[in-house]
């Protein structure tokens, strides 16, 4: 009957209005949380088939998604580790009872956008929970190789603000002036010492000692030799090398390394100047200039003088802030000037972000219809790169959202007219009856009809009809009493 799909379609209406407001009023609730991707209503019809001459309402159908895919705008914070996508992309997030678990399973799902800060085990994590993850560096501060279609290689991101690091020394580079006249006929031919501080594995300050010994020639001229040992603190004073170092006079090129001769220790490459000693904790390359080349070691004048000495390493040191570069690395920055890659945060990209499934907090679990994921280094492939100091605003407009309010309201309350048009039709059909009693004598029993207003006008031609007819002439003579009454007046 079409005035009964006409009540369905208004109830479908009412409900499908009701959820699209579900939505603006969550929209304009989360408006100002960091995050929140704004959700909408779709509406679409529904079409019944209808026969020759009548037509039967089908309604509305609403289906409800969260574009996740619609980013907000990007707000600047005082927080390092405030961090927000920019681009395509998702920062590889876990809950907070995984990591209180302690079982190595950390379900993994997706953000773009987290407050993140140190807890009491020192765990990045937002105040609702949410636990950054990231690939664990190695020791020397490089990121392993991990697969990057699954994200079992990612840990929750934890940083000990106590700790303590060094880094031991592996290269000197040692810059020296001898004096010229130290290997004339007549010098003293006293050695010359140079105490060079390097630092163990342990982050403990050792030293070599460098001595420079002359060659005095027995007769007038000039040796510009000199026998160079370098011996190992951390070794009880072990000689770990010995060369014997000629410098040339010619025009041009004095001063300059003529040539190295390696007595022990590592052998000298008159290409690149170094040689490799080793100490108590390992190897350590020294550099004392190539051949010809006027750096490192030189033979001038009359001062012996250590012009430039470089050196890596670092003694123990301090934690004492952590920055997070665009392309994902957690470096840790210590008091003693070094910095060290402790953590690398991937962005995860997928096929369809808006099939993913929200979850509370502004977070994201893969699906069937979100696709496989994969996982890149910011900056590389589709994806954007890592913003820290910055947290992502909410996605929702309030000036469109209060507008969808309006448009909302007033499809409701047509819905709503159009339910209560109906009743109203109802209501004519049932409470306007009119009733025709016919009362025959005993040989007849009594015969009652309803019938509503709306077909009233039909009824009474037709008992006109059937009353001027030769039968009902005929059964009239026959009728000994006939009552005609209406219980309502026409």
């Amino acid at each position: 009957m079409t005035i009964s799909s006409s009540l369905n379609a208004g109830v479908a209406g009412l409900a499908a209005n009701a959820s699209r407001l579900a939505t603006i009023a969550d929209n304009i609730a989360n408006s100002a949380t960091h995050g929140y991707k704004r959700a909408m209503a779709d509406f679409s019809s529904m079409v019944i088939e209808s026969g020759e001459g009548t037509y039967s309402a089908g309604g509305v159908r609403v289906t409800t998604q969260r574009l996740i895919d619609q980013p907000g705008a990007l707000a600047s914070t005082n927080n390092a580790t405030d961090l927000a996508v920019r681009g395509r992309g998702f920062i590889p997030v876990t809950t907070e009872s995984s990591t209180l678990n302690s079982i190595g399973d950390y379900p993994l799902f997706l953000a773009t956008t987290g407050s993140f800060r140190t807890d009491e085990e020192g765990f990045l994590r937002t105040s609702s929970g949410v636990t950054l993850m990231g690939w664990p560096a190695a020791a020397d501060g490089s990121i392993p190789t991990y697969a990057r279609d699954t994200g079992d290689g990612l840990q929750p991101v934890q940083i000990n603000v106590n700790q303590f690091t060094s880094e031991p020394t592996t290269r000197i580079d040692l810059g020296v002036n001898l004096p010229a006249t130290e290997t004339e006929f007549g010098a003293s031919g006293n050695p010359l010492e140079l105490s060079v501080e390097y630092f163990d594995n342990l982050g403990t300050s050792q030293s070599i000692v460098i001595t420079f010994t002359p060659t005095v020639p027995g007769a007038p001229g000039s040796s510009n030799t000199w026998t160079m040992t370098l011996a190992d603190s951390a070794s009880a004073g072990a000689v770990v090398g010995e060369y014997t170092v000629v410098f040339d006079d010619t025009r041009g090129s004095g001063g300059t390394i003529a040539s190295v001769s390696t007595v022990s220790g590592g052998a000298y490459d008159p290409a690149t100047g170094q040689f490799q000693i080793n100490v108590a904790g390992g190897p350590i390359d020294v550099n004392i200039g190539a051949v010809a080349s006027g750096q490192g070691l030189t033979q001038l004048s009359d001062s012996f003088a250590p012009t430039s000495i470089h050196k890596d390493g670092s003694p123990v040191g301090n934690l004492i802030s952590v920055d997070i570069d665009a392309n994902g690395f957690v470096r840790a920055n210590f008091d003693i000037g070094i910095t060290r890659v402790i953590y690398q945060i991937p962005l995860i990209d997928l096929p369809n972000p808006n099939g993913l499934i929200a979850e509370d907090n502004q977070i994201y679990r893969t699906s069937a219809d979100s696709g496989s994921i994969f996982l890149w280094d910011a900056g590389d492939g589709p994806t954007g790169d890592v913003v820290s100091y910055a947290l992502e605003e909410s996605s929702t407009d309030v000036a469109g959202e209060l507008t969808q309010l309006i448009q909302t309201q007033r499809a409701y309350s047509s819905n709503a007219k159009v339910i209560q048009t109906v009743e109203l039709s109802f209501a004519l059909l049932i409470a306007l009856p009119v009733e025709i009693i016919c009362c025959t004598s005993s040989s007849l029993v009594l015969m009652e009809r309803r019938f509503c207003s709306a077909t009233i006008a039909l009824v009474l031609v037709r008992i006109l009809a059937i009353w001027r007819s030769p039968i009902m002439r005929r059964l009239f003579a026959l009728v000994s009493e006939t009552s005609f009454k209406t219980s309502q007046p026409f």
